[in-house]
């Protein structure tokens, strides 16, 4: 039978499998621009769940899926990080509050991961992850009619995960052409396989030493002593409440007596847990209160005075090191509302992030193209945004599922627009009228957001075989509406050339964002020879967004 301890270490199991395995998933990605790649997205999702599911042992099968499933939601990056978080959602509503894995919960487990993860893919595409797991579920629930076990069942959805990702070519001519299957129904194999080692064989695969959810350096900026701040209280108090069911109280309870003893108060809660944060001088008051609505895991508690004076300390020594750009991380405060609309946004670069503030966004996530950030990275910031109404720019087409996870979990009412790309989402914040509903002003921004088109030019990261051109490790690479338009190795005449293609006769605004490889020498060049061939027609504006990956960023409108 699979009890929560076994469970608990097939999930593990697969954390580590995908982990091993996640460049060769990485390489199965046909398009050649840098990005999150879906081997590193999903094995960092996996990893936020081992790490909880380290700590516990002794747990029925429910308790663990549940444990699982809110780790993922929180650490999911990248939209097949989130298409994974949905997969073990639905899983653990299969298995519910079971002391052990059934036949019969099983089945359901796998049903029920399909259609949440069906359900928030706006146009689902076969050929996918969505596919594989679709076909794992049918063959799970044939094998569940045969009066299999739960183990056949299992070693049946993997037959059948398997058969569909040889197929996966067959669906996606893109996929035939490059000569591989797809990387998100890939890495969903992987994760079943490194299940089904603990299920059947009672092997943990071995976990690797693994960098991918570490920063590649460590921050040469410590924000924390910039700034003389007024400390009111003293201990910053954060813990998790696994919440009694036989506890009648309500979380906004907790929530009523901190805001008694302190500041920055957030409580937030599902059906499984009370996540709580506070400012205090009080902790102990803090930690008896919330004992009576469960047991307390995660406690942490830190002086901030003290916190607040090695800050000052590091921030002299580290201004003495020249700082790079880009370099950051981000400690986000939960802040209480204090205004009815605030701004959240996601870019990377100084200028970019400089920029957005300038325009008014309050809360900066650095990420992009390269490192997608978790829903748990964009519901903090949310958490620390002093307003009630909080719009969300992920700035990425790879970065809006996760956005969309932090809604239903935070405290604000949260608002995700589309913005695929950074001029879309310049647009859309010059759009926003205070004077408007929230709700109008989210169709007002998103429609000024897809009128604007935008250009980027970058490098190839790998060779490929993609849309009809033959790409070369290293090749520039023009993009428009992030479809390749052509390819070259001149990055000068490639800016003019891809200006040339995106200019309509009633342009009137020409933006162009330079990054952290172009140098001010270069950009000056390229914006005399924009100005001398369409000044006379349109104002152009050349910005430092000091970003990686793009070359050159470029909107019209």
């Amino acid at each position: 039978m699979i009890n929560g301890d076994i469970l608990r270490d097939a999930i593990i199991s697969a954390a580590n499998n995908i982990a091993k395995n996640r460049k060769q998933c990485d390489d199965l990605n046909i398009f050649p621009v840098p990005d999150g790649d879906t081997g590193t997205n999903m094995s960092m999702t996996l990893a936020n769940s081992a790490r909880e599911l380290e700590k516990l042992s002794g747990e029925t099968a429910g308790r663990i899926a549940n444990v699982n499933a809110s780790a993922l939601l929180r650490g999911a990056r990248g939209n097949s990080g989130v298409i994974t978080s949905l997969l073990f959602r639905g899983f653990a509503k299969g298995i519910g509050d079971d002391e052990f894995v059934t036949p019969e919960n099983l089945a359901d487990a796998f049903a029920l991961g399909v259609e949440a993860a069906y359900k928030a893919v706006m146009k689902p595409t076969e050929g996918t992850i969505l596919t594989v797991a679709r076909v794992a579920s049918e063959h799970a629930k044939e094998a569940l009619a045969a009066g299999k076990n739960e183990l056949e069942i299992f070693e049946s959805a993997i037959e059948g995960a398997e058969k569909a990702l040889a197929e996966t070519p067959e669906l996606l001519p893109v996929l035939k052409k490059a000569g591989v299957v797809d990387a998100g129904g890939f890495g969903f194999v992987l994760i079943l396989k490194g299940m089904l080692s603990v299920l059947r064989d009672g092997v943990m695969i071995e976990s690797v030493s693994s960098d991918v959810d570490e920063p590649s350096e460590q921050s040469s900026k410590n924000a924390a002593g910039e700034f003389e701040t007024e400390i009111t209280f003293t201990y910053c108090t954060e813990f998790i409440v696994n919440r009694n069911p036989e506890c009648e109280k309500e979380p906004n309870e907790l929530r009523l007596f901190l805001e008694t003893i302190g500041d920055c108060v957030v409580v937030v809660d599902d059906e499984e847990i009370i996540k709580v944060h506070v400012h205090t001088d009080h902790p102990g008051n803090a930690i008896e209160n919330a004992l009576t609505f469960g047991q307390l895991v995660h406690l942490k508690i830190e002086n901030m005075r003290d916190q607040h004076e090695r800050a000052k300390h590091d921030a002299e020594e580290m201004r003495k090191k020249p700082a790079k750009n880009a370099d950051r991380t981000e400690t986000f405060t939960p802040a209480e509302p204090t205004k009815p609309v605030g701004f959240v946004s996601v870019c990377t670069g100084d200028g970019l992030a400089e920029l957005f503030k300038d325009l008014g966004v309050d809360v900066i996530v650095s990420g992009g193209q390269t490192m997608n950030p978790s829903t748990d990275d964009i519901l903090k910031a949310v958490e620390s945004t002093p307003a009630e109404t909080v719009f969300v720019l992920p700035n990425n087409k790879n970065i809006i599922m996760a956005a969309e996870q932090a809604i239903p979990i935070s405290t604000r009412k949260v608002i995700v627009l589309h913005t695929r790309t950074i001029p879309q989402g310049i647009t859309a914040m010059l759009t926003f009228d205070p004077a408007s509903s929230d709700d109008a002003n989210a169709i007002e921004m998103q429609n000024a957001a897809e009128r604007i088109a935008t250009g980027q030019i970058t490098f190839a990261a790998r060779d490929s075989e993609f849309d009809g051109y033959s790409i070369k490790k290293g090749e520039l690479m023009a993009l428009i509406g992030g479809k390749i338009s052509f390819v070259d190795t001149n990055l000068e005449k490639s800016v003019m050339k891809l200006l040339k293609q995106m200019i309509k006769r009633d342009t009137q605004f020409i933006t162009v964002i330079y990054g952290e490889d172009v140098t001010e020498e270069q950009a000056a060049e390229i914006e005399a020879q924009i100005q001398e061939k369409y000044g006379a027609k349109a104002e152009i504006t050349v910005i430092n967004g000091g970003q990686p990956i793009y070359y050159y960023i470029i909107s019209v409108e």
